[in-house]
């Protein structure tokens, strides 16, 4: 497991925020969740958070970039928050459903118009993608943990595990969220359920 112990995130030159860089990274993420950024200009910006447009240069060169940066802020934030919730945790079947847990209460933090401004930012999207696929390798690798410990059913374990990654590309990519009509913190949900259903040492599936 990678460290997680906190340490100050680097300027785009490399030098370690400051406190109150770190400080405006996070009212920028509370801003972009709530209210997406595609819409915002950096002069936008600079008058919500009260603070000079060079002060945002200092964070990133550009609105694009900036949007990036903070894009990748909330899927590290998740990504270690996850791992601290999961962390202790040896039954496979608890893995899943925490990690799973997880990731759908950080989404449920996003507004629609944010996931909707990512979707149609390549490079933001490629950050998600990215979490997206880190995220079905971890699953693979708790059902692969349940089928040595003799909780999961070897028999279906592998493609259930191919499955769930088809399914969160699914998620990421909002085909699965725009015909079932539902968020992608409740697909991450259903998914949970859907696993520790079919993966059951007993059950239905045999």
């Amino acid at each position: 497991m990678a460290d997680l112990a906190p340490r100050a995130p680097r300027s785009p030159e490399g030098r370690r925020q400051t406190a109150r860089q770190r400080a405006l990274l996070t009212q920028l993420e509370d801003l972009f969740l709530a209210e997406g950024f595609a819409g915002f200009t950096l002069e936008d910006l600079a008058t919500r958070l009260r603070c000079s447009k060079s002060t945002l240069y200092a964070l990133a060169p550009s609105k694009e970039q900036l949007a990036v940066k903070v894009v990748g802020h909330f899927f590290k934030g998740a990504a270690d928050e996850i791992e601290q919730r999961i962390a202790g945790i040896d039954d496979a079947r608890k893995l899943i459903g925490e990690y799973l847990a997880g990731v759908s209460e950080y989404l449920s933090r996003a507004s629609a118009v944010f996931m909707a401004d990512i979707a149609e930012f390549t490079p933001a999207r490629a950050t998600y993608e990215l979490n997206s696929r880190a995220a079905a390798a971890r699953i693979r690798t708790f059902i692969a943990k349940g089928v040595r410990d003799g909780v999961f059913r070897e028999v279906k374990a592998k493609l259930i595990a191919e499955m769930a990654g088809m399914l969160i590309e699914g998620i990421q990519t909002g085909v699965l969220g725009a015909r079932a009509g539902v968020s992608d913190a409740d697909a991450f949900t259903a998914l949970s359920d859907l696993l520790l259903g079919g993966l059951a040492a007993e059950g239905p599936l045999s």
